[in-house]
């Protein structure tokens, strides 16, 4: 029976697998390096743990994948689709074009067409204008042949949506009926700009999100996992179909950390703490709110881009185990925040490298048994050791302050390889839990994650009463769980917030749901 999971996440420095047998019991796991295409990286770490248990290829039946091949292209302007920009909402848009604040070199590498288009609505639902259906046709047919991907906006849409679905309708009448296209009110929040932004980045990553999916595929066929049902990872900690990423890409971005902090509930049980992922070259901080990650309320920039759709509240810091340690002249001793990264088995001194790392301070201090070679650091000042050791947790100490909402002390959980780096007590700490297989938390997050579907709407309570309101919500959110593969039979609502709206007409609210369920099988 095909019941087994297999987990990927790719890391800045490491690409970690696993397997987990038909009851999550972890059955194999590696390490690998990240290799420069990242699917290189991909296919080692597949086929080492495939190769630790006999007959592993011809039980799995579910394939994981977090990735950074979406944060990579924007970050590298590379492999980015061609974008038509049509946003609804002439005459009252005109002022600020679209993309007027993106860094030039990424808006050459995505777009030179946009269009503003009669459209939108207020902010109590009223029409700006009606939609100019005929300047929408002609629209079509000039970028027919000419972009990848079109992405659409329009005022006030998670009011009413309308206008974007209409002009969606349109534009795939000419273009045909499986043009990605992507609609800002499935996507963003209430403010235009960032919504918009938000949604332009989402219509470059298609071809991307695509050919992950497609090379994963591949690399599965090649182990001979050729009926494996195949899910990329979102960034609340969830997971999602290929086809569904296809459509949503940008929410794979930040999936990492999302993906150690769900490894991190689940290695301890615990639902509420502040989960602590230190790696190669970094380490992220984040809440773990319900057994799932915290999401930021937050403006968030992506590749010197402003948005505002769903992003987990993470703090990143330049503490991990490659990182630089240096004393200065003045006495003071600093770790990072750069960083000899996977290098590190070669560069830092316990490897027989010419580098004082924070692996070294790790190993001299007796906190890394097994790592490097001990005789190589024994010489190094223990005076430096403790100092740079002191830095280390005061880094990490500050960092857990600012995940706090309280002031009382709050549990740990320490993972990924270079948590060794970190002490078993803490200030602020009530306690600081390292739990079995801390080193893969990430990708046993990602093969154990559910399935979830998330809505952000805004009602007037004038037309239903709030309990009304709340079930349509909770069931859109329902559907959209759906969607994204889960079994209809498992779901829960997990997450509901309403917030009043007084500076709209109708006794508006905000309503935002989340629902998550099992996958289905």
């Amino acid at each position: 029976m095909k019941d087994w999971r297999i987990g990927i996440d790719v890391g800045g420095t490491n690409t970690d697998a696993v397997v987990l047998d038909n009851e999550l019991n972890l059955v194999a796991a590696v390490k690998c390096p990240t290799t420069e295409d990242v699917m290189g990286g991909i296919r080692e770490a597949m086929a080492s743990a495939l190769a630790q248990v006999e007959g592993a290829r011809e039980r799995i039946g579910y394939a994981m994948l977090g990735t950074t091949h979406c944060t990579n292209a924007i970050v590298e302007r590379k492999r980015l689709d061609r974008v038509a920009v049509i946003r609804l909402g002439a005459p009252a848009t005109a002022a600020i074009k679209p993309m007027v604040d993106w860094p030039a070199d990424l808006r050459e590498a995505i777009s030179d067409r946009w269009y503003l288009v009669r459209g939108g609505h207020e902010f109590d639902g009223r029409e700006i204008a009606p939609l100019d259906e005929a300047e929408l046709e002609r629209i079509a047919a000039e970028i027919d042949g000419a972009c990848d991907s079109v992405a659409i906006s329009s005022v006030f849409s998670p009011v009413d949506a309308s206008h974007e679905k209409r002009a969606a309708e349109i534009v795939r009448a000419r273009l045909g009926a499986d043009f990605p296209v992507s609609i800002s009110s499935e996507i963003g929040s209430v403010s235009l700009l960032e919504r918009e932004n938000a949604t332009i980045l989402n219509a470059a990553l298609v071809t991307v999100a695509k050919t992950t999916s497609e090379s994963f595929v591949s690399a599965l066929a090649a182990e001979g996992i050729e009926h494996a049902e195949v899910y990329l990872c979102q960034n609340d900690g969830t997971l999602m179909s290929a086809a569904y990423a296809m459509r949503y890409p940008i929410l794979t971005i930040a999936c990492g950390p999302t993906n150690s902090i769900r490894g991190a509930s689940f290695l301890t049980g615990l639902k509420d703490a502040v989960v602590v992922d230190v790696g190669g070259t970094t380490a992220d901080l984040g809440a773990l709110t319900h057994g799932f990650p915290r999401e930021s309320l937050l403006a968030v920039e992506i590749g010197g881009v402003r948005t505002n759709f769903r992003m987990p509240d993470i703090i990143s810091i330049g503490l991990g185990g490659g990182s630089i340690v240096r004393k200065h002249e003045d006495g003071r001793v600093t770790v990072g925040p750069d960083s000899v990264g996977y290098q590190v088995l070669t560069r830092a001194l316990c490897f027989g490298g010419d580098v004082l790392t924070a692996t070294d301070i790790a190993v001299a201090s007796g906190a890394a048994e097994g790592v490097g070679d001990p005789s190589k650091v024994a010489d190094l000042d223990p005076e430096l050791v403790q100092a740079a050791s002191a830095e280390m947790a005061r880094m990490v100490e500050e960092c857990v302050d600012k995940m706090k909402t309280s002031a009382g002390d709050i549990d740990v959980i320490l993972v990924g390889g270079g948590s060794i780096l970190i002490p078993g007590e803490l200030k602020g700490v009530s306690k600081v839990h390292k739990p079995e297989n801390f080193g893969v938390a990430n990708a046993i997050g990602s093969a154990i994650s559910q399935v979830s579907g998330q809505i952000e709407r805004i009602f007037s309570l004038d037309e239903m009463g709030r309990a009304e309101a709340l079930d349509k919500a909770k069931d859109l959110a329902r559907q959209e769980a759906v969607k994204a593969g889960a079994d209809p039979e498992t779901i829960e609502i997990i997450d509901v917030e309403d917030v009043p709206l007084a500076y709209l007409p109708g006794n508006a609210t905000r309503v935002r749901v989340k629902a998550v369920g099992s996958l289905k099988l």
